[in-house]
Order: structure tokens, then C-alpha cells, then sequence
């Protein structure tokens, strides 16, 4: 054991990590938060000692301390870090710090426990946009296999933190936000489902009661991995306060022989006064990664809702033609291209051109679209399979089941056992040739189901966990052989967004819903960690295929503005002024994109359910780009002042509508959109605006400017 030392305190991007070294097994959260600035190693071990409770009666005879595993050997008696166990024995471990490594923002930890077998490394990083960041990974040292059944990182929280604030949804309902009171006990968000699920909470956030995105602090952990995971918040009757992340392994998903390990995915959290803080953190890491997309974001027309399977050369080469002209710069040739896909009960995992509907290959469908500017995109779903389709009539035996008979069907399709070297060689073989043969520059990667009894067919072992790696290691493959191509996460819509996928996919497609009124709500919370720039937003038709309501253009435009942009309309049968509005919407998109796509994304607290307010605020804070939406009808009418976050307090801006329309009942005007106003952020932040008087359904932009 190496001799103790003072407190390790380590800062970044105005976040500090204060860990006790002295008084645990394991090291100690003393502190994870607001930035403490330089402090002397006295006062650090003063902080240490400030927070080791007292030993009570009717509990253990020692204080018992939240490690960063806690742990039964320790006297903890809540949810612990680490449980397993070999054939029922070495249920408790014993993990102790034998070695430390740290620097000013980060540290490792080396634990042992010899008598049980096993080694653990603890990774933490504070990084450079604040967020603190840890993975474990466990070794085990004995002949005997171990059989790991969970593996959780652990965040303290401020034990002031009285609420909780999750999401759940469906499809296509994604990120429906939910508020808990935080007491004793557990709370637990948990996806079986193969991937995050159309329910998954990005995130699971404990707060001083009534936190909102301006202000209220707040703390978060994110899990950055792409399968079954578990998100949990715990108060115990000793006044500890905290946060899991990890993934959910099913039962006997990992075996450690000797040698062998588990790395669990690195769990993230995030803090801030109000919601946009913590949120920016995210923003900003995933902006400052070497792949992070660097150019404009190509505005994008989906062909799905236009032709669905109806794939016609004709058709679809006029539709590229006014997508074109419309100011479009990427076309995505979307499902019924490949063999036998007629409709989706047949075809999956047969990726190679249907002859029936194109003679002539893709190529000159292809050509007609870079022609004329635009990059060319493909759906796929290499994941997938159906019962009707070559490969499963030659391979029933790579699929995914848990018995000898398949798992239920959903859409019609099952699932691909990725980690099969044979079925992961397959689908790299298909789509490099796909690629290698067309100029294709971005692929929509969809993943339509939830997984059920996903076990080898080899071993009956359940395999959710091998298989996302294996996804991981085939979306990086295929990158490294065709350099600049793109892909999107798409499962069903937003059903597969997590910071694991983004670290191999340039965007998320956030909901299979395009409806404004959706929308809203499903870009907000989704914003809470993906920034707009790697959110797909389009513009929809007026009557909305996944709602049938009927909606206005300028709703639709001015909500898909907030994101990575795009279409999902036929254009073909759009008159004259039709085209004109999109081709302005397009335009004003284009204007605003380099700060959206850069700046902070900020939402007002409004007192009024009915509205909404949001924008985005440059770097610099020298522009900005706002919406004001009447969602529904309002009881106070006309409404009230709206203010506007984020802004420099002392720098003046000129405010004035760029997009939708003000009503004027009996011709009244609302005075201050008349003519460009100019006001403080201060005064902005705090006054703020008369809201204008808007009918249900329908917003304006606001585009602010500084001298």
C-alpha cells in the first residue's frame, strides 16, 4: 500500500473533483461542482475531514463512506458499486487502493483484493469542457472464472437535491419529461431492449427543487454506450446522496477467465446552474473532438415520406431536380432500393441493388443528384434481417435468438448476431462494395426494433453487450476505408442516442415524428446533450404523416431551424409559391446556420405553459437567433412579457421579426415589431418583450444583432 496523501483535487473547464484518498479503502467524492479555485493541501484535508460523518448508534461501529465502488466490506449497506461472484463465492470483495497515478485533471486508481482475485482500475478525467468522466475496468487474477453481474460508477450529489428530472416516450414520442420528489430509497431508469429504446433517458438529473434551463443547480450522469444500461439515483437514511451509469448485463453476459476483463462504458455527468449550463458542457465537449463535423451541415431531403417504397427513376430524378433548386445540398435515397424490398416484410440483409427496380444500378439516379450539387445518401439496416430474404433462407443460424426457436418478430424482422465474425464479414463485405461501387458520401443507419432473448444461436449466451462493440468496430471499419463518409443513428427515430454511437456517427435522427408540436418538446430535452448541429430537424408536409395534423409552414421551418436541417416533403408537388416559401426557409436557414450550429442553445423558463422560448446565442454573444411559439391557446390573453436568456447583460441589441407573423386583431400592432428595437441582454434577460399575439400552432424568429 502506497504511503497516503493529501486530498487529490482536480480541475477543469470550471469544474472541480475533490477526492479523499485517506479515510476509505477506495477513494472518496469529497466534492464534484462548482470550480474551488487553487487550494492549499491543508485546506483540502480539512474538506476531507468536513465531510466524514459520525458512527451512530444501530449502525456500523466506524463512519461508513460512498467510495467510488462502494462496497458491503466497507459498511455499506445501499446499492453497492461491484457485484459477482464465482459459482456463489467472493460475493464481497474487498477492492483497496494499491497504486495512484494523477495529474492536474485527471487520475487512476490500481485497487486489489487478493484474497477474491480480482484487480480494478479506476479511470477519472475532469475534462477541458467540465464534464467528469469515469470507467472501471475489472480483472480477475484467479484460475476460477468470475461471473460479473454489475459494475456501476458512482457520482455523489448534493445532498440538497430534492428532485429528480428523467424522460421516458415512445415511438414516435421520444423524451417526454418526468419529475420525481428525491427521497430515501431508489429510483432506477433501466433499458433491456438492445439499445437506449425510444423510453431511455439521455440522462438522469438531481436538483434543488424547481430547477429549470436558466437557472437551479443541477447535477447529471449520461451512459455513453449503445445497449442495455441502467440509470439510478439513491438517498440513503445516512444523508448520502448520488448517481449511477453503466450498462445492464443480463445474466452470465460476462465470464472473466483468468486474464480476461471488463471495461465498463465511460459513465458522464454534468453540472450547472440551470439546465442550459449543464447542457453546454456536453455541447462543447463533443464540438471540441477531432472528428466532430467541421463544415456546414448539408441541408438534407429525405425521400421516405415523399416516394416511400414507390421508387421510380423518373419520379425520383425530379424530385432532386426541385430539391435542387430549392437550395437542397444532400438527397437520401431512403428503404426500397435493394433486393426484394418491396415493402418491409421482405429484403432485410440482402444489400445489393434490386435489377427489377433499377436495370441499371443506382449510378445514374447517382449522377443525376451530384449533377446537380448535392451529395448522394443511402439508408441501410445491417443489423436487421427478413425471414423472407436470401440471407436468412442460407443463414437461419446468425440470427439472435435465446432457445432453439426465434424470438418474436417486430416489424417484421429479426436480429443479426453482429459478433459472429462470419456475419460481421458479410455486412463489411456489402456495404464497402456498395460504397466502393457508387459515390455515396453519407449513409442513414437505421435500427427499427427493440432486441428480445438476444443470445448467441451458437451458445445460447446472451450477447446484447458483444454485439454493440461489434457494431462499434463496424461503423469505425467502414469509415476508415472511405474517408469524409457521414452516418446517421437512426433506430426508429431517436431510439439509439447516446454519446456512444456519436463517437462513430455524425448526427442522431431525433424522432420519426416531424410534427412541430412534438418537435418541441423532443428537440428540448434531446438538446440536453446533443447540440443542434448533430440533431436532424425537417421540414414537414402540412399534413403530418406520423400525426395527420395539419400544420404551417412557418411552424414547421421555424422548429426545424434548431437543428441539422433538412426536408421530408414531395417536392414535385408543390406549386410555384410553395417552392418559393421553401426555398426562403431554406435561405434563412442557411443565414443563421454557422450560429446555430456553434453557439449556445438557451430556452426561457416561461410562466405560460402555452408558449415556448428558445434560441440560440453566439459564442461571442454578439448575435443571436430566438423563437417565440404560441404552443396552444393561452388563458391570459393577450399574453404577457417574455425575456430572452443568455445574452451579454451589457451589450445592446436590435431585435427584429425575420420569420412568421404577428396577428392583428381589429388591426392592433404590437408596437415594438413594427420597427427594430434596441434593448440591453440585461434588459432583455429581465424586462424582456410583450409576447405579440400568435394563433395556436404558430411562432416568429427573432434575429438580434449588436453594434
Amino acid at each position: 500500500m502506497p504511503e497516503r496523501s493529501a486530498p487529490i483535487h482536480l480541475r477543469n473547464g470550471g469544474t472541480s473533483v475533490v477526492l479523499d484518498i485517506e479515510h476509505a479503502a477506495l477513494p472518496v467524492i469529497v466534492h464534484w461542482g462548482e470550480d474551488l479555485g487553487e487550494v492549499a493541501g491543508p485546506e483540502l484535508e480539512a474538506l476531507a475531514l468536513a465531510a466524514i460523518p459520525q458512527a451512530v448508534s444501530g449502525g456500523i461501529d466506524q463512519p461508513t463512506l460512498l467510495t467510488l465502488i462502494p462496497q458491503e466490506s466497507g459498511g455499506w449497506l445501499a446499492t453497492p458499486g461491484l457485484v459477482g461472484h464465482r459459482d456463489g463465492r467472493d460475493f464481497s470483495t474487498k477492492l483497496e487502493t494499491v497504486d495512484i497515478r494523477s495529474d492536474v485533471a485527471s487520475a487512476t486508481f490500481t485497487a486489489r483484493d487478493d484474497a477474491a482475485g480480482l484487480e480494478c482500475t479506476l479511470e477519472l478525467e475532469v475534462t477541458p469542457a467540465g464534464l467528469f468522466r469515469q470507467r472501471l475496468t475489472l480483472r480477475n487474477l484467479a484460475d476460477e472464472p468470475y461471473t460479473l453481474v454489475s459494475l456501476q460508477p458512482t457520482f455523489p450529489v448534493p445532498t440538497t437535491a430534492d428532485e429528480l428530472l428523467d424522460t421516458t416516450g415512445r415511438h414516435p414520442r421520444e423524451r417526454s419529461p418526468q419529475r420525481h420528489d428525491f427521497t430515501i430509497g431508489t429510483y432506477a431508469r433501466e433499458s433491456r431492449r438492445g439499445r437506449p429504446g425510444s423510453d431511455a433517458s439521455l440522462l438522469l438529473i438531481a436538483g434543488r427543487r424547481g430547477f429549470g434551463f436558466e437557472r437551479g443547480l443541477a447535477h447529471a450522469v449520461h451512459t455513453a454506450w449503445s445497449g442495455n444500461h441502467r440509470l439510478l439515483a439513491e438517498r440513503t437514511p445516512m444523508g448520502d446522496a448520488f448517481l449511477q451509469a453503466g450498462e445492464l448485463l443480463a445474466p452470465g453476459e460476462i465470464r472473466l477467465a483468468r486474464g480476461e476483463e471488463y471495461a465498463t462504458p465511460w459513465a458522464i455527468g454534468s453540472w450547472g446552474d440551470g439546465l442550459d449550463e449543464l447542457a453546454q458542457r456536453f455541447h462543447d465537449e463533443l464540438r471540441a473532438r477531432p472528428q466532430h463535423p467541421r463544415r456546414p451541415r448539408p441541408v438534407t431531403l429525405n425521400t421516405w415520406e415523399a416516394v416511400y417504397f414507390n421508387h421510380d427513376r423518373g419520379v425520383l430524378e425530379e424530385l432532386a431536380r426541385r430539391a435542387a433548386s430549392v437550395g437542397v445540398e444532400r438527397f437520401v435515397l431512403d428503404d426500397g432500393w435493394f433486393h426484394g424490398r418491396r415493402d418491409d416484410t421482405a429484403g432485410l440483409g440482402d444489400w445489393w441493388v434490386d435489377e427489377s427496380v433499377w436495370p441499371d444500378g443506382l449510378g445514374p439516379l447517382i449522377k443525376t443528384v451530384t449533377s446537380l450539387g448535392m451529395e448522394f445518401g443511402l439508408w441501410v439496416e445491417p443489423e436487421m434481417v427478413n425471414l423472407d430474404s436470401d440471407l436468412a433462407r442460407a443463414h437461419p443460424d446468425w440470427i439472435l435468438r435465446g432457445r432453439d426457436e426465434l424470438p418474436l418478430a417486430a416489424r417484421q424482422q429479426h436480429v443479426l448476431d453482429l459478433a459472429n465474425p462470419e456475419v460481421w464479414e458479410y455486412l463489411l463485405h456489402l456495404l464497402d462494395t456498395l460504397l466502393g461501387e457508387y459515390d455515396i458520401a453519407y449513409l442513414k443507419w437505421d435500427h427499427n426494433r427493440d432486441l428480445l432473448e438476444a443470445g448467441s444461436p451458437e451458445t445460447g449466451r446472451a450477447r446484447v453487450h458483444e454485439n454493440v462493440l461489434a457494431l462499434y468496430r463496424l461503423l469505425a471499419e467502414l469509415k476508415r476505408r472511405h474517408p469524409g463518409l457521414e452516418i446517421e443513428s437512426c433506430a426508429a427515430g431517436g431510439a439509439r442516442v447516446d454519446l456512444g454511437i456519436l463517437e462513430y456517427t455524425d448526427r442522431i435522427w431525433t424522432s420519426d415524428t416531424l410534427d412541430p408540436i412534438e418537435r418541441l418538446q423532443i428537440q428540448k430535452y434531446t438538446g440536453l446533450l446533443v447540440p443542434p448541429e448533430l440533431m436532424g430537424a425537417h421540414l414537414t408536409s402540412p399534413r403530418v404523416h406520423s400525426t395527420r395534423r395539419t400544420v404551417g409552414l412557418d411552424f414547421s421551418g421555424g422548429v426545424a431551424m434548431f437543428g441539422h436541417f433538412g426536408i421530408e416533403w414531395n417536392l414535385t408537388k408543390l406549386n410555384d409559391d410553395w417552392m418559393r416559401r421553401v426555398r426562403e426557409w431554406v435561405e434563412l436557414h442557411k443565414r443563421h446556420r454557422e450560429l446555430i450550429h456553434s453557439g449556445r442553445l438557451v430556452h426561457g423558463d416561461t410562466a405560460d405553459a402555452a408558449t415556448d422560448v428558445r434560441g440560440v446565442v453566439a459564442r461571442d454573444a454578439t448575435s443571436a437567433l430566438f423563437s417565440y411559439t404560441q404552443v396552444t391557446s393561452s388563458v391570459t390573453h393577450p399574453p404577457g412579457r417574455f425575456t430572452l436568456p443568455g445574452l451579454d447583460p451589457d451589450r445592446r441589441y436590435t431585435v427584429r421579426i425575420v420569420a412568421g407573423s404577428v396577428a392583428k386583431p381589429g388591426q392592433s400592432p404590437l408596437l415594438w415589431a413594427e420597427e427594430p428595437i434596441a434593448l440591453t441582454g440585461r434588459q432583455l434577460g429581465t424586462v424582456g418583450l410583450r409576447s405579440p399575439v400568435l394563433y395556436p400552432g404558430s411562432l416568429v424568429l427573432l434575429e438580434l444583432t449588436s453594434a
